[in-house]
């Protein structure tokens, strides 16, 4: 689709930035070419991103009457566009979370489709933070859930830390930092440390896990790289009744010795990935979401 737009040719600073480095920030993120000459901007691209791109730029360039744009303020109007064109929006305490790649949306239809699902990332693509979101979702809404279980194996990335004092929240607490950081975006501290102490949401090492049957829950398992064969095994057959299993992990970065055991993720995924009711998804690096740099990071040690 090819689409033409007017606006006022001399705020053309204003709302492309010097040198266009807003408008080259526009063209990246909405996926679209985008050409300005004199007082018309031209669109090209899918039919569903050259609308978005054109609803976008009618709305900076109204904004762009005051004050130049900052990068932020772009991106902030794009979010938004993405946000109220998503049909996969995981609601929570702090407003909602929704997909900003199509890999991720095929993640969160999979984790809303299927009993487990399993999700292969490397940094960035928003493993973690999207099942933290569909879980609280999942619970804010009463379906089911009566509890949110988080899980992650204690082990190292490449440093032994050596003892930990403390009791055994104090010990946990390095390993469990990400799920924190996520769940702290999506609801007050003080309903979330009253959710813990009510053990409405429990955090755990896999070990933790041994005999127990989970039932009325979310379980999400973090970092699954890191398990062995057995311990795959283990927490998979604790699903009970009414239970959801999300397993997220990095192929690139397992911290387990390799040469010893086998890392418990891509075993399970090849060996349950035909079986109705089970996901499995694989993000790369165009579902990155974080610092830009980031995928590039990313790229340079995948070439290794």
């Amino acid at each position: 689709m090819k689409l033409r737009l007017s606006f006022d040719g001399s705020r053309h600073t204003s709302l492309f930035g010097p040198c266009d480095n807003i408008l080259k920030h526009l063209a990246s993120r909405l996926c679209v070419g985008i050409v300005a000459r004199g007082s018309s901007i031209t669109v090209r691209g899918d039919d569903r991103l050259a609308k978005r791109a054109s609803r976008v730029l009618a709305i900076l360039a109204k904004r762009a009457k005051g004050a130049d744009l900052t990068i932020v303020e772009v991106d902030k109007v794009i979010d938004d566009a993405i946000d109220q064109e998503s049909p996969f929006r995981l609601s929570h305490y702090r407003g909602v979370t929704v997909p900003r790649t199509n890999g991720q949306a095929e993640y969160i239809s999979s984790m809303l489709g299927n009993d487990l699902c399993f999700c292969f990332g490397p940094a960035g693509t928003g493993k973690t933070y999207l099942a933290v979101a569909m879980a609280v979702s999942i619970y804010k809404k009463s379906a089911g859930a009566k509890k949110i279980i988080l899980v992650r194996p204690a082990v190292e990335a490449g440093e032994k830390l050596g003892y930990l004092p403390g009791d055994i929240d104090q010990k946990l607490h390095p390993y469990m930092r990400p799920l924190f950081d996520a769940l702290s975006d999506m609801m007050r501290l003080d309903r979330l440390r009253r959710m813990i102490a009510e053990e409405q949401i429990e955090i755990a090492p896999l070990g933790f896990m041994r005999g127990r049957t989970l039932h009325d829950a979310v379980v999400i398992m973090d970092e699954a790289q890191n398990s062995t064969r057995q311990q795959m095994l283990m927490f998979l057959t604790r699903m009970g009744p009414n239970c959801k299993m999300v397993v997220t992990g990095d192929a690139s970065q397992v911290d387990l010795d390799m040469q010893r055991v086998t890392s418990g993720l891509a075993d399970a995924a090849s060996r349950l990935a035909d079986m109705d009711g089970i996901g499995v998804v694989q993000l790369d690096r165009s579902d990155i979401v974080r610092h830009p740099l980031v995928e590039k990071i990313v790229k340079a040690y995948g070439d290794d």
